[in-house]
This record gives C-alpha cells, structure tokens and sequence, in this order.
C-alpha cells in the first residue's frame, strides 16, 4: 500500500495519522512534497489537496483523502484485518471522543495554547492575558480528559484505539511547555498515560522523531 502522508512531521494531526499507519504496520512517507517536489503552504497545488488548505492529507496512489477522520475510516476500510472491532456502545464513545478530540481539545490544547507558546510560526509573542485564558481554558479541557481518561489503561477502549492516536500528540507536545506552568504536572493521570504511550514499539518512530516540515 504505497501511502504519503501529507503535511508537516511537526503537526499534531499529521503524527496522528503516523500513529494509526504505524499501529497497522503499513509503510507510508510523509511531508510537505509530493513526489520529491516541495510544496508552499496553501499554495495552489496545497489546495488542489484539501480545498481549505490544511492538513493532513492523505495520498494513497490517484486517491486522496483530507481530514483526519475520514483518512482513519479509510485506512479501516482498506485494512479491515489490522482494526479491531468494538462493541457498539464503545463504538458510539469513540466516535463522540474522537470528534471532540479534533475539534474542541484540539482549539483548546493545540490551536489556542501550545503553538502560540511553542508553534513554528511565531510572530509576536502572547501577551501576558491571552495567555492567562489560554492556560486557564486548557486546564478546564485536562480536567475534562482526566474525568474521561478514569483508571483506563487507554483513553475509549480497552485497546488502543483512533482516540488515543489523536490525544497522543498533543500531550506529548503539552511537556515541552514548563513556563508559565508544565499543566501535565497537575494531572497525573494524564501523565502516567502520556508514558504508557510513548512506549509503544509504534510511537518511537512517530514521538522520537525530529518534527520536520
């Protein structure tokens, strides 16, 4: 299955999708090329991509898919064998998570906390309020993770699943902030689970590696 996975290594979503491929054993490439060529962010052939110039997107021969959760069903779809199954009241709390995830913990941990502290793209530096809502609103969000996370093993299921895959990378990068406050530190949930997967034999490659664009 020759799968690229387009974006950048450093984004949050585009790990996520590395974690699923990985998790599956399949064999991608992943960046902001194709076929060997650099491509400019939001750039014609970017768009020609995802209509709204973001990413990932995920390119498997003529095919491309965009958005996180519908590249997920794909790869389930062409790798039925490699996704577990699940009952149906757990199928219903991972696809509610899983949405909330991409959606609402991902304003609130990625978009409006970390990349404005630690993004690529730093223009000016967070005034001292925005930044004072910000932690605050991203404290309320690991309260709510933790609730939800209990003494599970992993974040839905009783097995590795969509969910973790997209939590994954936004508490690992939620470590590099400890300034004004290293907020994993009050959740020790959190961090303990942050631990359990970043030893998974599939996440050495994905959490280890330099986050290229």
């Amino acid at each position: 299955m020759d799968l690229h996975i387009f974006g950048p290594g450093f984004s949050t979503l585009v790990r996520s999708v590395r974690l699923y491929c990985e998790e599956k054993g399949l064999t991608y490439t992943y960046g902001m090329h194709l076929n060997g060529f650099p491509v400019s962010w939001r750039s014609e052939a970017h768009r020609a991509l995802h209509p709204f110039g973001k990413v990932p997107v995920l390119l498997h021969g003529s095919t491309a898919i965009f958005e996180t959760m519908a590249i997920f069903r794909y790869l389930d779809a062409a790798h039925p064998e490699r996704s577990p199954t699940h009952a149906p009241a757990t199928q219903m709390l991972l696809e509610q998570w899983s949405s909330a995830l991409v959606t609402s913990v991902d304003a609130s941990l990625v978009r409006n906390y970390i990349l404005p502290i630690v993004g690529p793209n730093q223009s000016t530096p967070i005034d001292a309020k925005t930044l004072e809502v910000a932690r605050l609103e991203a404290e309320r969000t690991l309260s709510i993770l933790d609730a939800q996370l209990g003494e599970r093993a992993f974040f839905c299921a009783e097995h590795w699943s969509i969910a973790d895959a997209l939590l994954t990378p936004m508490l690992d990068y939620l470590t590099l902030i400890t300034e004004p406050a290293n907020l994993l530190s009050q959740w020790p949930r959190l961090r303990d689970y942050l631990g359990r997967m970043r030893t998974r034999p599939s996440s050495c490659p994905v959490l280890q590696s330099t986050p290229a664009g």
